[in-house]
């Protein structure tokens, strides 16, 4: 029998209705099976602002995600300052997510998140507060190839800034996403060769107390040989062929004595003026210099710091100001340590102190230093022992101190350590104490001693800090433990800006750059994870805050790169400037993600640095009103040494991601 026309018209509307219904269940198992949630992606290697890293469907410190009374099942706990990239090959259609700061803050805490795609700002929460509702996120990602999530601290410190990303989801039409590497940068020269005709550097100003020994090395770029001519040099110095200052003056009254420096060579002449002041204030700069801890910790040998002194006068780091090589801890003897060598006595029958059998000879070691024009440093603790578990200084700071001046040290770093054990830390009188016995030693011996305060900022040291006699003091934790936190640990060491001054610096931690070890494991030296253009930002920020600096990298392996950071005279004059006011940001622009710090100079110009904290490229301008100066200011590029014009009323430029632009201004 043949069908019915009717017959064939319900067959057909019911194979229509099979297909749609496969067809509907195969579209809907589609989506699912490409929905992806931000927890299953690879978490390992991202790296946030504290904690050991961000964690899956739990807050940053393992507790259930918890946003104003809900409790979410899925999704990343992590804390600010934290970036994921991740590649979607354009194959994304939305991103979705609830976002806030876990009630487990109770209150506190704060940050903004930016959603980038393909360098690009797609979204930005307002600032999400700690006790506030989270904000929901619906992010368009078609065609995006790159998405980023960058949280900030909303530009008021991490503390508290426990992030949750909950119920974080990605749909996908093709594959899964992929957490990648930070975009990779290759290295660029910002700093020009110096010129073969000679360059008289800072400082221009340094101090001697009455009666001390003296020694400087003029810091001079140029094709050597370079002859000097010094006039008004005070009876007692004398100069050699080198250009190294040395001698004791004889004249013990306080006085100010101004030397007319000459250097000449085949290219050319350079003349400026050195201030030689005699009176009790010691570090009229910032000290600058090399510091072994971060790159050699407990490997350090008396072989190396003589190496690492030769390596400050060939880099061409001594020319541009470089001046202390400093040994950090295990220098002295340990009661039980890895390397039988470095395990001793901690004293000999009368009490000094002895090193372990590294550093057979510190006097030699610091005449050796001195001959190339330089000066040392040592470190010990005020405990019995040292951070690393050698011997300390405690009931024998004394005998100690006046053993550091005798073998020729110029610089001491004093590290809290253990002192712990012997006064709590939970007051100022005790937080005092050691750093004042120790401050009043130093300016008893006939040497002089530069006093670096190491206790990590405990008890607000800035406050009392050059009160105990000390030049500079740490005002945070280890650096090598956060770095790359580093704009965020210079902001929170420029609130102090009103208590520096000459002879008084906050200091912030060493310059890691180039190579140097995990500080977690003390291990061996590896290449800085920073980008360049964050390179350059750091060491504008520590010069900007005319913090000290020391270099802590592997001298043995100072690249072309890392030197162009670390020797560009026209930085580190900002460094090196005589008024010796801290510089500290002025502009915080949060919708744009920048800041434009200020430091006025002792001529009147004034140097700012205006740094980029985005994830992408962007033109910033500064509006000279905003600073308080008046209309045609000249500028000049500290980092290209290059004069720029003359602006009206702002200056635009276009900065890279995390970079800076370091620029000097004087009214023209």
């Amino acid at each position: 029998m043949l069908p019915t026309s009717s017959n064939y018209n319900v067959h057909f509307f019911m194979f229509i209705y099979i297909v749609c219904i496969v067809f509907f269940y195969a579209w809907n198992s589609f989506c699912q099976e490409n929905t992806t949630y931000l927890d299953e992606l690879d978490l390992k290697n991202i790296r946030q602002g504290w904690g050991e890293g961000p964690k899956k469907n739990l807050s940053c410190v393992g507790n259930p995600i918890k946003l104003q009374g809900t409790t979410y099942n899925r999704g990343v706990g992590t804390h600010a300052n934290v970036v994921f990239y991740i590649q979607l090959n354009g194959s994304a259609s939305k991103f979705e997510a609830t976002v806030g700061i876990d009630d487990e803050t109770e209150g506190k805490g704060s940050v903004i998140a930016r959603f980038f795609g393909d360098n690009k700002l797609l979204y930005a929460t307002h600032t999400l507060k700690g006790g506030e509702e989270p904000e929901k996120v619906y992010i368009d990602l078609q065609g995006i190839s790159t998405f980023t999530i960058s949280i900030n601290d909303a530009y008021d410190d991490i503390s508290y800034d426990h992030v949750d990303i909950a119920e974080a989801f990605f749909i996908m039409t093709n594959g899964k996403p992929e957490l990648i590497t930070r975009p990779k940068e290759d290295p660029y020269l910002l700093t020009p060769p110096p010129p073969l005709s000679p360059r008289i550097n800072s400082p221009r100003i340094t101090a001697v107390r009455a009666g001390s020994p003296f020694i400087f090395r003029i810091p001079c770029t140029g094709e050597r040989p370079i002859q000097f001519q010094l006039e008004d040099l005070p009876e007692g110095l004398t100069v050699n062929p080198e250009g190294i200052i040395y001698g004791t003056i004889t004249n013990r009254e306080p006085k100010t004595y101004t030397v007319k420096i000459v250097a000449q060579n085949q290219h050319g002449s350079d003349q400026n003026y050195l201030d030689i002041v005699v009176g009790d204030t010691l570090a009229l700069t910032p000290p600058m210099g090399w510091n072994h801890w971060y790159t050699h910790y407990d490997r350090i040998t008396e072989d190396i710091m003589k190496q690492s002194a030769d390596l400050m006068v060939s880099s061409g780091m001594a020319d541009v100001g470089y001046q202390y090589v400093s040994i950090d801890d295990c220098w002295a003897n340990s009661e039980n340590h890895r390397d039988p060598m470095r395990v001793g006595p901690a004293r000999d029958d009368n009490g000094n102190i002895l090193p372990n059998k590294y550093f057979p000879d510190m006097k030699g070691l610091t005449e050796y230093i001195h001959s190339k024009g330089l000066r040392a440093g040592i470190y010990t603790s005020p405990g019995p022992k040292t951070c690393a578990g050698f011997t300390g200084a405690y009931k024998h700071e004394e005998q100690d101190a006046k053993q550091f001046a005798e073998w020729g040290f110029d610089f001491l770093k004093y590290d809290w350590c253990s002192y712990s054990n012997i006064l709590s830390p939970n007051k100022i009188e005790n937080l005092k104490k050691p750093y004042q016995e120790m401050g009043t030693i130093l300016k008893k011996l006939d040497r002089d001693i530069v006093f670096n305060l190491c206790q990590y900022g405990m008890g607000q040291v800035w406050k009392w800090g050059k009160e105990v006699g000390g030049n500079c003091w740490r005002t945070a934790g280890d650096l090598g433990f956060e770095l790359l936190q580093y704009h965020e640990v210079a902001r929170r060491n420029a609130r102090y800006w009103e208590y520096a001054g000459p002879g008084a610096w906050n200091d912030p931690d060493y310059i890691l750059i180039g190579y140097s070890g995990d500080a977690s494991v003390m291990g061996e030296p590896k290449p800085c994870p920073l980008t360049p253009s964050e390179q350059y930002s750091y060491m504008s920020l520590w010069c900007l805050m005319a913090s000290p600096l020391f270099y802590s990298g592997d001298m043995t392996l100072l690249d072309e790169f890392t030197k162009n950071v670390l020797c560009n005279p026209e930085v580190i004059e900002i460094n090196q400037d005589s008024k010796g006011i801290q510089g500290h940001p002025v502009v915080t622009n949060k919708e744009k993600n920048y800041e434009i710090w200020i430091k006025p100079l002792y001529n009147g110009s004034i140097a700012i640095g205006l740094f980029n904290l985005d994830e992408i490229e962007q033109n910033i301008t500064v509006q000279w009103q905003d600073l308080g100066l008046a209309e045609n200011q000249k500028v000049r590029d500290l980092w290209r040494q290059k004069d720029l014009g003359i602006y009206k009323k702002d200056f635009s430029t276009t900065i890279p991601r995390h970079g800076v632009a370091l620029l000097k201004l004087s009214t023209h």
